[in-house]
């Protein structure tokens, strides 16, 4: 029997907090996709309350009828300092950043800027499926740069690949995705500077997703791109809607390091029109005052990250799993039960229980599920039963 890990002393975990039955009230994707016989554990939603002091500040909001356009720089003075505290990174300049109106968004503002139609941008596969729909959509072309056989950043490969990238004279941009999604790879300093040396060396301009950066597992440190030598010119987008489950209140940061800063400049005016004011002081005070919330966030991830290994044992010990050092998303190798390239139709249909098909995450994908560890120890168990029972 698989024991599901106790809360630690100290700030409530978020992760027990609600039960299915009250999760089941939300309108939101993961909870209105599929039918009530059916255990979402796909898109990345918490199951969780959000943090108190970001209530305190929408409802502050609300009741002063403060619901107008956003201004000033109280979101990038306050990712600024959470960067500086976390990270150790104390060059996050406020007058290098842009409110943008989220992550995906922003990423398409900045390849823009860095390339023009036609252009490469080149994706480490399996990675976040929207990477190649928004590129695609802007009318660049994707090049894949597959990740090695442990999951990480392959710099031969990649090498080769702005080398191609470049060849004829187009201009190319690098998607870097930081921490990586599905993998929870996150990339060392050196990997970084190598990344960085290596687009200098090809004249591929970087520009980072970094999303998941707040949500890193005990023990790693997670490195911005822009503070690794040789990443000056890099562009990044940094967000607090992954790591306090704000994705209803859109609002992101664009940064440039200081050789990029002329690029931002460029971005059209009107971009800034997107973000939610609501979202900008939402992501505000969870980056100001919502960082015990964060902490007890990150150990019942901890927790659950270990609970999926001993269930996976106990239940599916055929499926390849390696625990993911960021993000609360689990990479499942499942090419040894004999489902197909698309295990998550199996574990839908047979198990009751939907999960990311890994088809759409590119090269590397087929045969793999991603998992989403954001919810109660009791989910996970029930939800691993469910996948199990899908072989019978």
């Amino acid at each position: 029997m698989t024991r599901i890990p106790h809360e630690r002393p100290g700030e409530p975990n978020p992760l027990r907090a609600l039960t299915l039955d009250r999760l089941r009230r939300r309108t939101s994707m993961k909870w209105r996709t599929y039918p009530d016989d059916v255990l979402p554990l796909w898109v990345a939603e918490m199951d969780v309350p959000l943090a108190e002091p970001v209530v305190r500040a929408v409802t502050d909001a609300l009741a002063l009828g403060d619901t107008g356009y956003p201004a000033g720089t109280a979101y990038a003075e306050a990712l600024a300092a959470f960067a500086d505290k976390r990270w150790g990174w104390d060059g996050l300049a406020v007058d290098r950043t842009a409110i943008v109106p989220d992550v995906m968004l922003g990423v398409v503002e900045m390849i823009k800027l860095v390339t023009g139609p036609g252009d490469p941008v080149v994706v480490n596969p399996p990675v976040y499926p929207p990477f190649f729909q928004f590129v695609d959509h802007m009318d660049r072309q994707v090049v894949e740069a597959p990740l090695g056989a442990d999951g990480r950043i392959d710099l031969g490969i990649l090498e080769e690949t702005f080398r191609r990238a470049v060849a004829d004279g187009r201009r190319a941009a690098y998607l870097l995705c930081s921490p990586h999604n599905p993998t929870g790879a996150v990339h060392t300093a050196a990997e970084l500077t190598a990344v960085a040396a290596l687009a200098d060396r090809h004249g591929v301009r970087v520009v980072a997703d970094e999303i998941h950066a707040p949500l890193v597992a005990a023990g790693v440190d997670f490195v911005p791109y822009l503070s690794v030598p040789g990443g000056e010119d890099g562009l990044s987008l940094m967000s607090a809607s992954k790591a306090w489950n704000l994705a209803g209140l859109k609002a992101a940061l664009a940064i440039a390091g200081p050789g990029a800063a002329a690029d931002l400049a460029r971005m059209p005016e009107e971009v800034g029109h997107g973000p939610s004011h609501l979202g900008v002081i939402a992501h505000t005070a969870a980056l100001r005052e919502g960082t015990a919330w964060l902490d007890a966030l990150l150990a019942g991830l901890d927790g659950n990250r270990r609970l999926l290994t001993d269930l996976l044992a106990e239940h599916l010990p055929a499926v390849v799993h390696r625990p993911g050092e960021a993000t609360y998303l689990a990479w499942l190798d499942c090419r040894a039960l004999a489902l197909g390239d698309d295990p998550a139709d199996a574990f839908l249909h047979r198990g009751r229980v939907a999960v990311n098909s890994g088809l759409p995450f590119g090269t590397g994908g087929a045969g793999h599920v991603r998992l989403n560890l954001a919810t109660s120890p009791e989910i996970i168990e029930e939800g691993v039963r469910r996948m199990a029972a899908a072989l019978r």
